[in-house]
């Protein structure tokens, strides 16, 4: 029997389940949502996540870095929804690569004792750190990133 490039394309493709479909589709409406917030009603709260070294020296405000983020966030959680099988793993592993390098603006909340977002608190601020992992493992989950890697 012959091996036809349809059956090795297929082979190739992301694996999928009801459940990553959901996570996937749950963490691509998460990141719309932040992101629409991020140009809009939370433009303030999320300012106080931007550490001051990443204005320091470049020609971004503070305020242009939030909404930059916020545009990224939405392309990140449209590609999330909308990306066809076999990409989900790539979009995957970008959507870690943003969690993690966000990850010093959550820091930077804690380490200055910004409010914002109810992190009202050292502790709140403090266990707000542990989310972040949290979130690199449901994209890489949920698009079968990790999956196809460890193949």
């Amino acid at each position: 029997m012959a091996i036809k490039s349809s059956d090795i394309r297929l082979a190739d493709e992301a694996p999928t389940s009801r459940l990553r479909t959901v996570k996937r589709v749950l963490l691509g409406g998460f990141l719309v949502f932040a992101g629409v917030t991020h140009l809009t009603v939370a433009r303030e709260e999320f300012t106080a996540q931007v550490p001051k070294f990443v204005t320091k020296h470049a020609p971004l405000t503070t305020d242009q870095v939030v909404l930059a983020s916020g545009v990224a966030e939405i392309v990140l959680g449209l590609s999330l929804l909308f990306a066809r099988r076999a990409q989900r793993p790539t979009v995957g592993w970008v959507a870690a690569a943003f969690f993690a390098a966000v990850f010093p603006g959550n820091l930077a909340q804690f380490l200055h004792r910004r409010d914002a977002f109810g992190l009202d608190t050292d502790k709140k601020r403090f266990l707000r750190l542990f989310f972040q992992p949290v979130l690199i493992a449901w994209s890489l989950y949920s698009t079968g990133a990790w999956r196809r890697r460890v193949r």
